[in-house]
């Protein structure tokens, strides 16, 4: 049996090794020139969160707090542990010894879906950033 210390290295394990594989994704369409995440975004979304304020009117105009790149990097991986504990919690701790494709990929999704429903509309965008004038380049809005 699994010891506890053990399987949380394991889950923060595999929520950063997943987190990285989708950053160097991101990295190969920066350098393809397709605009990306803006991580400061993030920060600043999340600074003004513990300010007691969810909801905001396009984050270009929100005031910008200290060190928010780095909070956007931080939450951006703290995210990827909490899917990977959400990962284990639901498929169990077996999982680790015999990882399977469908629970991966279905919580896979659910990081891809979970944005969409929550961290857009929160930063003006709307569900799935319906909101903005190309919503399938939100990236692209959000990353100047």
């Amino acid at each position: 049996m699994v010891g506890l210390a053990e399987t949380t290295f394991l889950v923060v394990l595999i929520g950063v090794g997943a987190t990285a594989v989708m950053d160097l994704w991101l990295l190969i369409l920066k350098r393809l020139h397709v605009p990306t995440l803006n991580f400061a975004f993030i920060g600043r979304w999340v600074g003004h969160i513990f300010q007691g304020k969810w909801f905001h009117e396009g984050m270009l105009r929100v005031e910008p707090i200290k060190g928010e790149l780095l909070i956007g990097w931080l939450t951006h991986y703290a995210i990827g542990v909490a899917f990977a504990a959400l990962l284990v919690s639901v498929f169990g701790v077996g999982w680790m010894d015999n990882p399977t494709f469908l629970p991966a990929i279905s919580v896979g999704m659910a990081t891809v879906i979970a944005p969409l429903f929550i961290m857009q509309p929160a930063m003006d965008a709307g569900i799935a950033s319906s909101k903005t004038a190309s919503p399938t380049l939100f990236a692209y809005h959000y990353a100047r």
